[in-house]
């Protein structure tokens, strides 16, 4: 049977409470399941966000999309991860990553490890959390062999990019195919995420390349049209996307841009 559809939203900056709270609610009522933050340094911090997110919401779950597992030690992380956990009544789910800017880390004073050590860390911190805080949902997002690897072992969810890979002509296939071979019997139970990181915002049914484009700088517009991570049409072409994606791929959560929501919400509710 068919996972039914999650959709996650990621926070941007906020001017003050007030205004993430309002923020939060309206996305809350827009129908999305999931509000994430990022963790740059730059930009907001991920868990007072969510604590006040919290508040003032009362479905919507909380997410980090993702930390960077290598700026935390994973007792301090278990930590805070209960306390926010315990505020929102149970609705944190930790999304974690391998951290990749090395400016960031230089800037918290912090070594930047070869990819190999960061992913060792990453493992490492994921199997505390799943220690000592055993029912909390974790995701591992990325797209190379050993983040996946770890992802299909230890996460609850698995969020791919669906970026290109070198001879593959269907990329979601083959990464999903490799998910499966490291997760072994896990597979079933896993939740596929796909980060969405362009749709239309008018009606145009054309999106905005550029945050595509920053990832991947060398394909044409065309190309990145087809990648799956691009949304086109209108709402209900989009929809049929990913009940597209669902049938073929298994993929049932979703996540998108905080400029999205508003132009998103209209394919939530083609799919609800």
């Amino acid at each position: 049977m068919a996972r039914e559809f999650r959709f996650g939203v990621g926070l941007r900056g906020v001017k003050s409470a007030a205004a993430l709270q309002d923020t939060a609610r309206r996305l809350e009522g827009f129908g999305f399941d999931v509000l994430n933050v990022a963790d740059h340094l730059g930009a907001p911090a991920p868990f007072p966000l969510l604590a006040v997110a919290a508040a003032a919401t009362t479905t919507m779950r909380l997410g980090t999309y993702v930390l960077n597992a290598c700026f935390y030690k994973p007792a301090l992380l278990a930590r805070d991860v209960a306390e926010v956990d315990l505020l929102s009544d149970g609705r944190l789910e930790v999304g974690l990553g391998a951290g990749y800017v090395r400016e960031e880390f230089e800037a918290a004073e912090l070594p930047f490890p070869s990819a190999a050590r960061r992913i060792e860390y990453l493992e490492h911190v994921t199997a505390y959390l799943g220690t000592h805080q055993p029912n909390l949902p974790i995701l591992i997002a990325g797209n190379g062999d050993r983040l996946l690897t770890v992802a299909a072992r230890h996460a609850d969810i698995v969020g791919l990019t669906g970026a290109r890979v070198a001879d593959a002509d269907d990329p979601l296939a083959e990464r999903i195919s490799f998910v499966r071979g490291a997760a072994g019997n896990r597979f079933s139970a896993l939740e596929l995420n796909l980060a969405i990181t362009a749709v239309p915002t008018d009606n145009s049914g054309i999106p905005d390349l550029s945050l595509t484009r920053r990832f991947a700088p060398t394909l044409s517009d065309a190309e990145l049209l087809g990648m799956p991570a691009v949304l086109s049409g209108s709402a209900r072409d989009m929809a049929d996307t990913l009940r597209g994606y669902r049938d073929t791929y298994g993929l049932s959560y979703f996540t998108v841009q905080a400029n999205h929501a508003e132009a998103f919400a209209k394919v939530i509710a083609e799919l609800r």
